[in-house]
């Protein structure tokens, strides 16, 4: 296999990226629209239109340059789909649902996109195939990235529906340093670390059950 020009990785990409992405969001307000909050509903982010979900930052910005860099390792998120958890019965609880339900959508379309490349190497079509192990990829970092307990990572709001109450409000207090957190964890090569073995063990499962 010939290695990919830049234009081709961008091709390859993009469609991954863009549905994993706007997927995870969407699924935040769906479940949350399901447990009493219309809040996404509401203001129209029930939609797979990723207009609608783009972060400059996140959504371009991020993947894109990582996409440059060649590292193999993207990953990015979009505007967050607001959430009033006093729509919900029981608050704290309800959260933790709307939380899971980003990393579980990424692990559906993960197996999506397994099948996908499966049919690619089925029908001899190289661009499924690669498109599909993109796919792969993405969503599995999404999933493992969202699942790590910093706030405001989707971990964070699951291990606060967990804590008492007292300990859940002193643990949401470092939310405004999550985000410094991460991008520190991101360029000293520490996120890849941490989500080295789970990713390459979850991968090789996704393309075990597809048959690759």
């Amino acid at each position: 296999m010939e290695e990919l020009s830049l234009i081709q990785r961008i091709i390859i990409w993009i469609l991954p990226v863009i549905f994993a992405i706007t997927v995870h969001e969407v699924a935040h307000g769906w479940v949350a629209k399901k447990l009493g909050d219309n809040t996404a509903s509401f203001m129209g982010r029930l939609t797979l239109n990723p207009v609608k979900h783009i972060d400059i930052l996140g959504t371009l910005i991020i993947p894109g340059l990582l996409l440059l860099s060649f590292t193999g390792f993207i990953f990015g998120w979009a505007k967050p789909v607001p959430v009033d958890p006093r729509n919900f019965k029981n608050p704290r609880r309800d959260m933790a649902i709307v939380a899971l339900a980003g990393p579980v959508s990424n692990l559906l379309m993960a197996l999506s996109w397994a099948l996908i490349a499966r049919v690619g190497v089925m029908i001899e079509q190289e661009v499924f195939y690669l498109m599909g192990i993109a796919g792969i990829s993405i969503n599995l970092v999404l999933a493992l990235i969202n699942l790590i307990p910093i706030p405001p990572l989707d971990g964070s709001r699951i291990i606060s529906g967990i804590l008492s109450d007292k300990w859940a409000w002193q643990y949401n207090r470092f939310e405004r340093f999550g985000f410094i957190i991460l991008l520190a964890l991101l360029w000293t090569g520490g996120l890849g670390y941490i989500l080295g073995y789970p990713l390459y063990y979850m991968q090789n499962m996704f393309l075990t059950l597809a048959g690759l």
